[in-house]
C-alpha cells in the first residue's frame, strides 16, 4: 500500500528499489568455482596428456583447452564488480520504444538476469542514453548492431545507502528523506551550480546557488583582466626601488604574481639599459605557470624574458657546468632522501665542508664535495636534528650512499659507462641534487657561467611561489644576480604544499637566505574569490597565524554534495555542467581530483556524457580556454578558474595533516565565482561545517 503523502516519483522509486533488492537477495550471483579446484584439474589433465597414448592426446588436449578457458572465466569473475543489494544503482532510466516501456538502472556493475536490468555506467552502450538525453527527448542510437528509436520517459538520479532510498532527483524537483521518514522537496534552484555568466548574483541574496553567475567571461584564459585592477598598495610595490629584494606576501588571489610581472614591465620601461629583458629571469613552480606567464608578459609589452621552472633551469646549469655527471634523473627518489637533500641544515653542512676542506677549484672536486656531504650520516643527523627520525635517515643514507658510489664508479670507468649507456642503466641524479651541486660550484668555483663562459648575472629575478622552494634553491638563484641584487620573491605560507621544501615561517625562511625582514610586504586584499570561498578556505586551515585577507565580493555558498558512487556523481555533474555551459559558454571549470586515476574516471565519464571541451590535463598542459579541465588538485597552484568542483575530499585522500589542509586550501582558492565539493567516501574531518551560519564563522 503506497503512502499518499509520498510524492509519486518517490513512491515509484521506492517500489523499484524494493523489487530489485528482493530479486538480488533471493538470486545471488553464482559463486565462481574455486581457482584451486580448476588448477588441480589442469595439473591432472597435463599429467594424463604427458603419459597418454598418441590416439588419446587429441581428446585430452581439447579438455586442457576447455579447462584453461574455465580458469580464465573464474579469474575474470573474481575481478568483476558485482551488484551490491545495499547500493545497487544510482540512476533510473525509462525508455519507450514501439509503445513498450523498459526500466533500466545504472550502477557500478551489470546484472541482466532474473528480470533485472542494471547496467554498468562505464561500459554499457545504453548508459549513453542517460548521459546524453533529457527526460522527454527522442533518441536514435545504434546499440548491439541495430538502430534503436524511442524517447526517454523517465530520467532520475537516486541516492541509495544501506538499502535505503535517501534522495530522488527529477528534472524539475528533488526530494530528500528526512529523519522521520517523510520526504522534503527541494527546488531545482537549490541544487544548481551558479556563479559566472548566466544568473546575476546579488549580494545578500538568501537564495541558494546554481552553478553560474552571469559574468562575461574572457574567451582567452591566458590574459587576466589586470590593466585597470592595480590598487594603490600594489602600485607602490611595482614602482618600488629598483635594487634589493622585495618580498610579496599575500593570500591566494591578492595579486602577488600580478605585481611581480608588472614590476618587470615597470623596471624595463623605466631603465631599458639597466634592465634589458634578455637578462631578466622568472622562475615559477610548475609548467602551467610557466606557460601562463610566458603569455602574460608580452601583453604587458615585455618580450625576451626567460621564463622557466626551477627544475628545467637547474638541470640546464648542471649539464653545462658538470658535463661529466650522468643526465638521467630519478623519478622514484625516496621521500627521506629528498628531505635530506633539501634541508637547510644540509646545505649549511655543504658550505662548511667546502670552507674546511682544501681542494682544487675543479668540477671533479665539486662532485666530490657533494658526494662526501650526502653520505656523511653523523653530520647529517646532527644538522637535521629532530627533523628526521633514525629510520627515515637510514633509508635516506642507504639511497644516497648507493647513488654516490654508482655515480663515482661510472665516472671513473669509461668501459662501464659505455656498457651502461648501451643497456640504458646509467646511474641517476635526484632532482634535489641540482641545488646542492650548483651551490657546491658557487662555493668552490665562484659564479655560475653563461653559455659564453662569462659569469651568469641577471639584472632582475622573479621567484614565484617561493614558499615551495628550499632555501638552498633560493640561494643559488640569488647568487646569480648583479651586485644590487634586484629580486622579487612572491609567496604565501598558506599555499606551501611541497613537503620537502622546509618552509615554516616567513621569518625563519628569510633568516635562512640572508634577507632582512623589512623586505617583507603584505598584500591584504584578495580579489579572486568571493567571501564564502575565502571563508571556507581559511576554515580548512584551522590553526593559521597569517593575517586574514579582505575580500571584495559576495557570492553563493560553498556546497558539499554526497553520492553513493562516482557514477552517480558523474551523472549529477554532467547534468549541471551542461546547463552551465549552455548559459555561460565562455566559462572555464576545473574538476580537481586527489589522484590521476580519479581524473581519468571523471574525464571519461563527462566525455561519455557528450559534454564539450572536457580536457584531461596531464603534465600541467592546460589550454587556458573555456571548457572543463579535469586535473589533480596538486597541479593547479597559481592558476584560477571561473568555477571549481573539488572531487572526493574524503578522509582517505585528505587526512588531518598540515600538508593536506594546505592542499585543500589551494584547491578551494582556485575558484573565482563558485566552489562545490562532491564526496562518495566519508568526508574529511578537515572540512568545515557546511551548514554553519556564515555570521558565526
Amino acid at each position: 500500500m503506497s503512502d499518499p503523502s509520498i510524492p509519486s516519483p518517490v513512491q515509484e522509486e521506492l517500489d523499484h528499489l524494493s523489487r530489485i533488492r528482493t530479486l538480488l537477495i533471493e538470486n545471488p550471483e553464482d559463486a565462481a568455482r574455486s581457482e584451486d579446484e580448476v588448477v588441480r584439474e589442469l595439473i591432472r589433465l597435463r599429467d594424463e596428456h604427458r603419459d597418454a597414448k598418441e590416439e588419446d592426446k587429441g581428446s585430452l588436449q581439447t579438455q586442457l583447452t576447455q579447462t584453461m578457458a574455465v580458469l580464465d572465466q573464474v579469474r575474470k569473475a573474481r575481478e568483476r564488480e558485482r551488484v551490491d543489494p545495499d547500493a545497487p544503482y544510482f540512476a533510473h532510466l525509462q525508455l519507450s520504444e514501439n509503445n513498450t516501456h523498459r526500466d533500466i538502472f545504472l550502477g557500478r556493475a551489470t546484472r541482466l538476469s532474473h528480470g533485472l536490468r542494471i547496467v554498468d555506467w562505464r561500459n554499457a552502450p545504453i548508459s549513453r542514453l542517460f548521459y546524453q538525453y533529457e527526460e522527454g527527448d527522442e533518441y536514435e542510437e545504434e546499440m548491439a548492431g541495430r538502430v534503436r528509436e524511442g524517447h526517454v520517459t523517465v530520467r532520475r538520479n537516486v541516492h541509495i545507502q544501506d538499502g535505503e532510498l535517501l534522495r530522488v532527483g527529477a528534472p524539475d524537483s528533488s526530494w530528500i528523506r528526512t529523519g522521520n521518514d517523510s520526504w522534503r522537496e527541494l527546488s531545482r534552484e537549490s541544487i544548481r551550480l551558479a556563479g559566472g555568466q548566466g544568473s546575476a548574483l546579488r549580494a545578500g541574496s538568501a537564495e541558494r546557488s546554481r552553478l553560474g553567475s552571469n559574468q562575461r567571461h574572457r574567451a582567452n584564459k591566458h590574459l587576466p583582466d589586470i590593466a585597470a585592477l592595480i590598487d594603490p598598495d600594489q602600485f607602490a610595490l611595482i614602482s618600488a626601488q629598483d635594487s634589493g629584494v622585495v618580498v610579496l606576501r599575500g593570500s591566494a588571489g591578492s595579486g602577488k604574481t600580478t605585481v611581480a610581472l608588472h614590476r618587470i614591465a615597470y623596471l624595463a620601461y623605466q631603465g631599458p639599459h639597466k634592465f634589458p629583458t634578455r637578462r631578466v629571469l622568472v622562475v615559477v613552480w610548475g609548467r602551467a605557470m610557466r606557460d601562463y606567464v610566458a603569455h602574460v608578459l608580452p601583453a604587458l609589452g615585455v618580450k625576451g624574458v626567460h621564463v622557466t621552472t626551477w627544475g628545467s633551469w637547474a638541470r640546464q646549469q648542471v649539464i653545462r657546468h658538470l658535463p661529466a655527471l650522468p643526465r638521467n634523473v630519478s623519478d622514484d627518489t625516496p621521500e627521506p632522501a629528498s628531505r635530506v637533500k633539501l634541508h637547510p641544515g644540509v646545505s649549511e653542512l655543504l658550505e662548511a665542508h667546502i670552507r674546511n676542506t682544501p681542494g682544487p677549484a675543479r668540477p671533479e672536486q665539486v662532485i666530490d664535495d657533494w658526494a662526501q656531504v650526502i653520505t656523511n650520516r653523523s653530520a647529517i643527523a646532527q644538522a637535521m636534528g629532530i627533523d628526521i627520525t633514525p629510520g627515515a635517515l637510514d633509508r635516506a643514507m642507504a639511497w644516497n650512499t648507493q647513488q654516490a658510489a654508482e655515480i663515482m664508479h661510472w665516472m671513473d670507468s669509461p668501459e662501464d659507462r659505455q656498457a651502461s649507456a648501451e643497456e640504458g642503466t646509467d646511474p641517476r641524479l635526484d632532482p634535489e641534487d641540482y641545488a646542492l651541486l650548483l651551490r657546491a660550484w658557487q662555493k668552490r668555483m665562484g659564479p655560475l657561467r653563461d653559455r659564453k663562459r662569462k659569469p651568469l648575472r641577471h639584472v632582475h629575478i622573479v621567484l614565484d611561489e617561493v614558499q615551495d622552494f628550499s632555501p638552498v634553491e633560493v640561494q643559488v638563484l640569488l647568487d646569480t644576480t648583479e651586485k644590487n641584487q634586484s629580486v622579487t620573491l612572491a609567496g604565501d605560507v598558506r599555499q606551501h604544499i611541497s613537503e620537502q621544501a622546509g618552509f615554516s615561517t616567513w621569518q625563519g625562511f628569510l633568516d635562512r637566505i640572508g634577507i632582512e625582514s623589512t623586505a617583507l610586504n603584505t598584500l591584504q586584499v584578495s580579489y579572486r574569490s568571493t567571501h564564502p570561498i575565502t571563508r571556507f578556505a581559511l576554515q580548512v586551515l584551522d590553526d593559521d597565524n597569517e593575517p586574514a585577507p579582505r575580500t571584495t565580493r559576495d557570492g553563493p555558498p560553498v556546497e558539499l554534495f554526497r553520492f553513493s558512487d562516482h557514477g552517480a556523481c558523474v551523472a549529477f555533474l554532467s547534468e549541471e555542467l551542461k546547463q552551465l555551459i549552455e548559459q555561460e559558454p565562455l566559462a572555464n571549470v576545473a574538476l580537481l581530483t586527489p589522484s590521476a586515476e580519479l581524473s581519468r574516471t571523471y574525464a571519461s565519464g563527462l566525455t561519455r556524457a557528450d559534454l564539450p571541451d572536457v580536457r584531461l590535463v596531464v603534465d600541467q598542459q592546460f589550454a587556458f580556454a573555456a571548457g572543463i579541465d579535469v586535473v589533480e588538485a596538486s597541479q593547479v597552484k597559481g592558476l584560477e578558474f571561473d568555477y571549481v568542483v573539488i572531487i572526493e575530499p574524503n578522509a582517505r585522500h585528505y587526512p588531518d595533516t598540515p600538508h593536506h589542509r594546505r592542499l585543500l586550501h589551494v584547491a578551494g582558492t582556485r575558484a573565482v565565482h563558485q566552489l562545490w565539493l562532491t564526496c562518495v567516501g566519508t568526508p574529511s574531518s578537515i572540512l568545515p561545517d557546511m551548514n554553519a551560519d556564515p555570521d558565526e564563522s
